[in-house]
């Protein structure tokens, strides 16, 4: 799970492989050739103790160990990399009304599309979001065969309606290039492609489309090339690797 580097410096990222946060990083990283040492962390219960010394405050996942300092919050932990590893394309626009606009929509992400959770609880992020119980809605019908198709569908519908506000943002923030960054992939691109594998995995699991090439045609056409992408596949999931451990999540809940 680390891109190979031509770099000696030594740098570990703490996470857990099911985390988009921790995904987040981990792409970052590749983009930038960064070599790396992943290390998979005890999140849930007793934490691991190099989490629990590295983010004393939190306790969270992903942590950037960098020369044996910790840098924690995902967000935080992008543009410390674009700003340290400087010999690949930036993440973030040079432009300071471009890394606003590139902000404010990594901010809208987590509120309405990152704050992914896991089944049953399981949260790496703040459940202060309405797309996140939409999403939880539609996985708890995993666990609940009577679940009414009407409820289903209306929230599959307020979801949308999130992903369609994005969609504008694409067409705005793409200037007609393959990606939010433009040519290559940028912070905005980051932020909401490491929530990809969730969220096939609901589409998977619950038998609804969300990205919907109907709806959202340049969303779809953004994910497929995102997911595509070297520096996204090595630290990517498969779906069905989300949806094992959604079920099995669910399955050790109840």
């Amino acid at each position: 799970m680390a891109a190979a580097s031509a770099t000696t410096e030594e740098v570990k990222l703490l996470g857990l492989w099911v985390s988009p946060y921790v995904t987040r990083a981990g792409i970052a990283l590749n983009l930038k050739k960064v070599g790396y040492e992943f290390v998979q962390v005890e999140v849930l219960g007793q934490k691991s103790e190099i989490l629990v010394k590295s983010n004393p405050v939190y306790k969270k996942i992903p942590v950037l160990i960098h020369q044996g300092k910790p840098i924690c919050e995902s967000a935080i932990i992008v543009e410390y990399i674009d700003e340290i590893w400087t010999s690949e394309a930036p993440i973030l626009p040079s432009h300071p009304l471009d890394r606003a606009v590139a902000r404010f929509w990594a901010t809208y992400i987590d509120d309405k599309v990152g704050l992914l959770a896991f089944p049953c609880g399981i949260r790496f992020y703040a459940p202060n979001s309405i797309f996140f119980w939409q999403l939880l809605a539609l996985l708890k019908a995993l666990a609940v065969e009577a679940a009414e198709e009407s409820s289903k569908a209306e929230t599959v519908d307020q979801v949308t309606e999130v992903l369609q506000l994005l969609e504008d943002a694409f067409a705005e923030c793409s200037h007609g290039k393959d990606c939010f960054g433009g040519d290559t992939i940028g912070y905005v691109d980051i932020v909401l492609g490491s929530c990809l594998g969730w969220i096939k995995a609901v589409e998977e699991m619950e038998n609804v489309r969300l990205l919907d090439e109907k709806k959202v045609p340049l969303l779809v056409g953004w994910a497929e090339r995102f997911l595509q992408d070297k520096a996204v596949k090595e630290v990517t999931p498969e779906r069905d690797e989300y949806v094992q451990y959604a079920k099995m999540i669910s399955a050790s809940a109840r």
